[in-house]
């Protein structure tokens, strides 16, 4: 199964990166490909369904996921309720860094759902996944430090 994985040092403490990694639904307003991100059920501090829709390399990618978040860990599991995709898995984290400020990692697995085009489609799919994490890790990194 394709898997992206993206790491992105930020010179913001790992509690302020944290708020922002978790405040999904102001993600639109910083990230260029986000078209939009609702909280549509919350249960608790701890889990919630969030709808997405998502600009990816000319097309747009919508669905709607749950997630666990821990506050302690400063990370987030997330897996697909329903969408565009076959699976799709993943997490947020926010860890210290090594010279200080934080790391925020951004990982996801996943399948197109068409057996017979994955050889072909996974490559480019991962490609652009691949890309969307970074310029999403990338908007975070400046709406925190204002570079």
């Amino acid at each position: 199964m394709p898997r992206v994985e993206v790491d992105l040092p930020i010179a913001a403490e790992p509690e302020q990166s944290w708020a922002a990694v978790v405040d999904v639904e102001s993600y639109p307003e910083c990230m260029a490909n986000v078209q939009s991100v609702k909280i549509v059920d919350q249960d608790g501090p701890d889990r919630r369904s969030t709808a997405w829709s998502v600009h990816l390399k000319g097309s747009v990618l919508e669905w709607v996921e749950a997630e666990t978040l821990d506050h302690a860990a400063h990370r987030f599991d997330f897996h697909q309720l329903s969408g565009d995709l076959a699976y799709f898995v993943g997490h947020w984290a926010v860890r210290p860094g090594p010279a200080g400020g934080s790391v925020v990692s951004l990982h996801v697995e996943f399948d197109i759902g068409i057996p017979l085009l994955a050889d072909m489609l996974n490559p480019v799919a991962t490609a652009a996944l691949q890309d969307n994490a970074r310029q999403m890790l990338d908007a975070l990194d400046r709406r925190l430090t204002g570079s």
